[in-house]
């Protein structure tokens, strides 16, 4: 077997080392190009002297001299700041990791889209910010992109992409996150370390507030329109607390096809990391009998408005997703600082929108243009917010 050449970016990250786990487990599968962080140096070096990439990068263009003394006399190719990001993603891998957390992962996930590679996304902003641009430069290229994210991935492991027509719906399942039965009134005063505290998946802490708040799922709502093409009224949202039954397709003829899994991000990694093949993965085994029963309830948009406000976005289209997420990446930021309370992540997301012209971003240059400005006012909103307290 000739072995698979990948590049991992964003590898310091929940997602990345997931990634490394499985590969470091069938090590003779694979080769690895590049690995980058945004900041981490220490567990980036750490992961290169293990992998071996050919080159290693950190985003922070400060942080290049560390990374360059923490590799010294290793032979990886060493460099840093937002050029090196997408040259690592030039580089020839046949396929990539794309987990770059936030608008910052779209210009290098198009730049491995370019070039025609096996993209597996776990970056959902970037079809958030630019959905239009980025499955224009999938079909132009011949790339193929797999979704990471275990909602869609489960979908697409059910989705048939040759008869799209015997498609009804699909639905996305949410747990519902830490406070799904918190009243808004003590809402009010969760902590970042509650908010970061998922009760069933270890993520990141953007992620994670994402999921506390729903915006997490209604990003997910943009990301699957774009990824499946179904206009917005075929996409639902199912709260479901277990987190086993990852999604689902409902077809024509009555018939609802789900993919259930535990909750382990190995295991639509491992699908993605295999694609079109499926390799071994340690994720626990699902024991429907030992678990005894699954339940679902509808959302509640009025307890989570964030999930409200990315439905909105993705019924207005235009520049509102793109507003939407920069706005979001700019209040959690805000509330993991302790600058202002967990309810009003979706009160600043809102005003945000409010605030700004919706027109139609045409190029990446307009998309880049419109996250800058939606979060100067996002910034604005929050230091006038301060400026009350």
């Amino acid at each position: 077997m000739v072995p698979r050449r990948v590049s991992i970016l964003g590898s310091t990250g929940s997602v990345g080392c997931n990634t490394i786990d499985l590969i470091e487990r069938q090590p003779e599968r694979y080769e690895i190009e590049a690995l980058t962080a945004n900041r981490n140096v220490a567990l980036l070096a750490e992961q290169a002297r293990r992998l071996r990439p050919r080159l290693a990068v950190i985003g922070d263009e400060e942080r290049f001299g560390a990374l360059k003394e923490a590799l010294a006399g290793s032979g990886i190719e060493v460099a840093a700041g937002a050029a090196a990001l997408i040259e690592a993603a030039q580089r020839p891998a046949d396929w990539l990791m794309a987990a770059i957390v936030g608008a910052a992962g779209l210009e290098p996930t198009l730049a491995a889209l370019h070039r025609g590679a096996i993209v597996a996304l776990a970056n959902k902003e970037c079809l958030v910010c630019a959905g239009d641009l980025m499955m224009h430069e999938v079909a132009r290229s011949g790339a193929t992109l797999l979704p990471v994210d275990s909602e869609h991935n489960a979908i697409f492991q059910v989705f048939d992409f040759d008869r799209p027509e015997a498609i009804e719906r699909i639905i996305l399942t949410a747990s519902g996150g830490p406070f799904r039965t918190l009243d808004r009134a003590v809402m009010a005063h969760v902590t970042p370390a509650q908010a970061v505290a998922h009760p069933n998946w270890s993520m990141g802490a953007k992620i994670s507030v994402d999921s506390a708040t729903m915006m997490n799922k209604g990003l997910e709502l943009i990301e699957a329109h774009h990824l499946f093409g179904l206009a917005a009224e075929r996409i639902e949202v199912l709260i479901h607390p277990q987190s086993v039954v990852h999604s689902l397709v409902a077809y024509v003829d009555g018939s609802l096809l789900a993919q259930l899994g535990t909750p382990d991000m190995r295991t639509p990694i491992a699908y993605t990391l295999g694609w079109p093949e499926r390799m071994p993965a340690p994720a626990e085994r699902l024991d429907l009998a030992a678990l005894g029963q699954l339940s679902f309830e509808p959302p509640d948009f009025e307890h989570f408005p964030a999930l409200r406000l990315a439905r909105q976005a993705l019924q207005s289209g235009g520049a509102a997703p793109t507003i939407l997420n920069a706005a979001n990446e700019v209040a959690v930021a805000g509330f993991l600082g302790g600058e202002f309370g967990f309810l009003e992540i979706a009160s600043i997301v809102e005003e945000t929108l409010a605030t700004m012209p919706l027109d139609k971003p045409a190029s990446l240059d307009a998309v880049f243009a419109l996250d800058t400005e939606a979060r100067g006012v996002a910034q604005a909103l929050i230091a006038r917010f301060r400026d009350r307290l």
